[in-house]
């Protein structure tokens, strides 16, 4: 192993950390000393917020009075160091050793684990509920511009002799953000009411304890890394969006905080026409939240699919919060009158 300094960083930012030699001295090494370094990241984080979060009293204050919030040099390179760690091994390191850990508690008690399906599926189904309505916000939007353009032929957009600040054109366009808060914001409540399309060729076929052994592989072999990959992609897609100069995750933290003082808010508002739609930046925000959602749910399945493999088949469906619409709901009125 190649000569270190200090343990967990190198002193005076010469050399290399003793952490670091060890996880370059091998792929193992590399794996099982990032879980051992999640332990001091997640402690870190927590107890140095100022060291990542100092942007934040500097931006969201002045974001609803000027343009343009400035930011000191301090919150610059928090803000460096919240993007870079947003979207790297570090980060990704410190979920998979906490997952690790509560799976494992799970394994040992399962009321534990039930518990932890009930609060990820709640969770789900909170949210998706909430966005939900974002359809019927589409629905009446869409109303009111065709009755604008087409029947009174004007091009502004009012509403109880309010005057907004967008032409209907915008406001058209802007139909596009309530479809995709459908779809990032209502993925996993769809899939917890079983709403997702499913390519069902050998599933039908076996029996409970093979369905649920499949369900626990297409969580960990297709959810998961799906839900990874397109985070780690997203998250510099999106810091992009909004700040410059441009990060990507090939850069170190040293070499990224070395463009702190150039940093500055440069939030993205291009639109597909010149008075169309401009705040495409907040699709970005969305595909976070679309990953997110997605990874969180593909841990609660892999959860409830173990549950039911281990309890069997009288387990299935258990504490499942399942809407009931259309016949269902006429069935179980009829059977209370």
């Amino acid at each position: 192993m190649e000569e270190c300094q200090g343990f967990f960083h190198a002193v005076e930012k010469k050399g290399t950390s003793c952490v670091d030699a060890f996880q370059n001295s091998g792929a193992f090494q590399w794996f099982f000393g990032n879980i051992f370094e999640a332990f001091y990241n997640l402690f870190y984080f927590i107890f140095n917020p100022s060291t990542w979060g100092a942007w934040i009293p500097q931006t969201f204050p002045e974001i609803f009075f000027e343009k343009s919030p400035k930011m000191d040099t301090e919150a610059k390179t928090s803000l460096i160091r919240f993007m870079y760690y947003g979207g790297s091994v570090e980060f990704f390191f410190v979920i998979f050793t906490l997952l690790l850990g509560l799976t494992a508690y799970g394994f040992y008690n399962r009321n534990f684990m039930w518990r932890m399906v009930r609060i990820l599926e709640g969770f789900a189904n909170f949210t998706g509920r909430v966005f939900a309505w974002a359809g019927l916000a589409m629905v009446l939007q869409q109303i009111i511009i065709v009755f604008l353009q087409r029947v009174f032929a004007v091009a502004g957009f009012s509403l109880f002799g309010v005057t907004a600040g967008h032409d209907v054109s915008w406001w058209a366009e802007m139909l596009k953000l309530h479809n995709a808060l459908i779809v990032a914001m209502c993925v996993s409540f769809t899939f917890v009411q079983g709403g997702h399309v499913r390519v069902d060729l050998v599933y039908s076929a076996v029996g409970h304890r093979a369905k649920r052994m499949i369900d626990m592989f297409g969580s960990l072999l297709f959810m998961m890394p799906a839900a990874i990959i397109t985070w780690m992609y997203g998250w510099y897609f999106m810091s992009r969006s909004v700040m410059s100069p441009p990060l990507n995750a090939s850069q170190t933290l040293d070499k990224m905080l070395v463009k702190a003082r150039a940093v500055r808010w440069k939030i993205e508002t291009i639109g597909f026409s010149p008075n169309g739609f401009d705040m495409y930046f907040l699709f970005k925000f969305l595909l976070l939240a679309f990953a997110g959602l997605v990874f969180l749910q593909s841990v609660a399945f892999f959860y409830r699919s173990y549950l039911e493999w281990k309890e069997g088949e009288d387990s299935a469906g258990k504490y499942l919060d399942k809407d009931r619409l259309g016949d269902e709901t006429a069935q179980a009125a009829a059977e209370i009158h």
